[in-house]
């Protein structure tokens, strides 16, 4: 039986690599977790509640593109949080978690040829493996930009020749950056949105990691676009209740982009999808409408960003996030370090190189270890302060 090739030459997704690199040996004390990035804060009690005043719509097929309600909401979010209008009817579409929208959105908007060519799928270097995945399903050619110190952590489009520019159909953007919780600033977005324009491509901003932030909001690509007149079409932003809420296990994100984007992503869905239920659907349009929650979440991570700064303070090289909840600490060799603290400690962080992929036998995560600050805030000063010891005492 003959198997698709173009799925053949990817590594191990990086949690199965390393359970490999680490399981076979026993932990050095008690196990901390700090490999997932899921969120541990509570969410709000009424979350529940909710579900369980719309249970009954679990008798009945759920929206494809979400409730109106929920369109609604959601579309209310974006205007008190960018000041960007958006019509809830043709500018935003409900998603079942934020990777399928990454993912899908590529399938429905990447075109089969540019210019006559094969397509290009600009990709940052680290970064979230989803992209590369939908870059190969469409048959593009996925090209990694790597974002280094060097880069301030996010990657230099200006730097690419115009030969890849020319064949470019879609950039992807992470910001806030996971892992590095590098930030795009509003001059950062207007000069790649300037180069999209240039080189008609779409640029397909994950916003994720947008409420978890130091001190100032992160910009976002929408309202820097629409700042600068930019075509309507040219960005596609993604955004979740994952880490803003909390709610991974709720699976609610949204694609918000220019109504034809828009138009395309709703026919795919309709075809293939797998909408948000019913009673999840109504938690979500509650929990974007409210700030409350999103205000005390903040400030539990603002408190373990300097929980962090503390412990490193005397670490070279150390540099703590803008924003998100990662920590991008810089070791010699990141998979020799994991197994180290592991086997020493029972710490549990991820190697770099898994986030990454090598070009021209560069790996620009090898040299990290990622960190996720999500454990309560005694256990994750305590796991940071045994790391600290291990690898840099």
């Amino acid at each position: 039986m003959d198997f698709p090739e173009r799925f053949s030459n990817l590594p191990p997704y990086a949690f199965p690599r390393l359970r490999a690199l680490l399981d076979s040996h026993e932990p050095g004390g008690d196990v901390v977790h700090m490999t997932i990035g899921e969120p541990k804060h509570e969410f709000p009690a009424w979350v529940t509640e909710t579900i369980v005043e719309h249970a009954a719509e679990f008798n009945s097929y759920p929206p494809n593109d979400g409730s109106p309600a929920l369109r609604a909401a959601i579309s209310g979010w974006l205007d008190r949080r960018y000041g960007v209008s958006v019509d809830p009817e043709t500018g935003v579409m409900a998603l079942n978690g934020t990777r399928e929208g990454l993912y899908n959105a590529a399938m429905a908007l990447c075109p089969e040829t540019k210019n006559g060519q094969r397509p290009v799928v600009l990709i940052p270097n680290p970064f979230y493996q989803v992209y590369m995945i939908a870059a190969i399903s469409v048959g593009a050619e996925p090209v990694f930009l790597p974002a280094t110190a060097a880069t301030g952590h996010l990657p230099d489009f200006g730097a690419l020749p115009e030969e890849v520019l020319n064949r470019t159909a879609i950039a992807y953007v992470c910001s806030p950056a996971n892992p590095q919780g590098a930030v795009a600033s509003r001059d950062y977005w207007a000069d790649l949105i300037g180069l999209a324009e240039k080189y008609d491509f779409r640029i397909f901003a994950d916003e994720c990691y947008s409420e978890i932030y130091r001190d100032a909001p992160p910009p976002g690509a929408l309202s820097v676009a629409r700042d600068i007149g930019a075509d309507p079409e040219r960005v596609t932003v993604f955004h979740s209740l994952s880490k803003r809420s909390n709610l991974p296990g709720l699976r609610s994100g949204f694609v918000a982009s220019g109504p034809q984007s828009i138009a395309r992503i709703k026919t795919l869905r309709a075809y293939s999808g797998a909408p948000l239920p019913g009673p999840l659907q109504a938690a979500a349009a509650r929990v974007w409408a409210d700030e409350a929650h999103v205000e005390e979440n903040r400030a539990l991570y603002q408190e373990k960003y300097r929980i962090a700064d503390a412990v490193f303070a005397d670490v070279q090289g150390y540099q703590g996030p803008e924003a998100g909840f990662f920590l991008w600490l810089p070791v010699d060799d990141g998979e020799a370090a994991a197994l180290k603290v592991w086997t020493q400690t029972g710490v549990r962080v991820l190697p770099g190189a898994y986030l990454a992929r090598e070009v021209d036998g560069q790996n620009p995560g090898k040299g990290y270890v990622r960190v996720a600050m999500v454990a309560p805030k005694d256990e994750l000063q305590r796991g940071l302060i045994t790391l600290r010891d291990c690898l840099y005492g």
